[in-house]
């Protein structure tokens, strides 16, 4: 295994369209959830804690060799919202592209043909992540981080935030990011023994709805 790869993985440049989602951002900051740096720290904890712990173990699972097919089943399971089932499926198919130019493999070509629109974002992750010979650790690491850096990004975009201040908020998290990832590993791990049940199914309400408004507004800065 080379670390190297969760460089490549883990990096903002990897072409695998996140720059052009909030991860709810834009419609949180319209709402008036976010106004500065205090306010993206809490929105970017309230995402670690509920989806990103969620997609943190479901990429985890993935790395670790669990069917992607019934991971993917478990994620539409766990996203209520039409809106963010979508723009999970369409980040997943950009995930697969990258994914599979960078790191060609089997079981990337498997999930592809099972999925030609796209799989969800997280497991196609977790499965980069085991094409590219990086563990389950690895993978909840990238997803939990991206969780939270793409929102931080967007707001410095949408309210013109000082970047020094919304990076402050990202270190500020890191010990609570640590901790999802130790979870989100030994969920993904009881699965294997006991059963997809064991993965976290943790619930954001505001988020499921702002995506929903969201996908309606005529004019937006981002996709999602």
């Amino acid at each position: 295994m080379t670390r190297a790869a969760l460089l490549v993985l883990a990096d903002g440049r990897f072409p695998a369209g996140g720059h052009a989602h909030s991860g709810g951002a834009e419609a949180a900051v319209k709402a008036g959830r976010i106004t500065g740096a205090a306010s993206l720290e809490e929105f970017c904890r309230g995402r670690l804690y509920t989806s990103g712990a969620v997609s943190a173990a479901l990429a985890a699972a993935a790395a670790l060799g669990i069917d992607p097919v019934a991971l993917d089943t478990a994620a539409d399971a766990r996203t209520p919202s039409a809106a963010l089932r979508g723009t999970a499926r369409k980040l997943g198919r950009q995930m697969m592209r990258a994914a599979r130019a960078t790191w060609p493999h089997p079981e990337l070509d498997a999930l592809a043909r099972e999925f030609p629109k796209g799989a969800h974002q997280p497991v196609v992750l977790g499965l980069a992540a085991r094409a590219a010979g990086l563990g389950a650790e690895d993978a909840a690491y990238c997803s939990a981080y991206e969780g939270v850096s793409g929102p931080a990004t967007a707001v410095v975009r949408l309210l013109s935030l000082d970047p020094f201040d919304a990076t402050r908020a990202l270190a500020r998290l890191a010990p609570e990011l640590d901790r999802i990832v130790a979870d989100a590993v030994d969920a993904a791990r009881r699965a294997v023994e006991l059963g997809l049940d064991e993965l976290p199914a943790g619930s954001a309400p505001l988020l499921e709805i702002g995506a929903e408004v969201h996908a309606g507004w005529p004019v937006r800065l981002f996709a999602s």
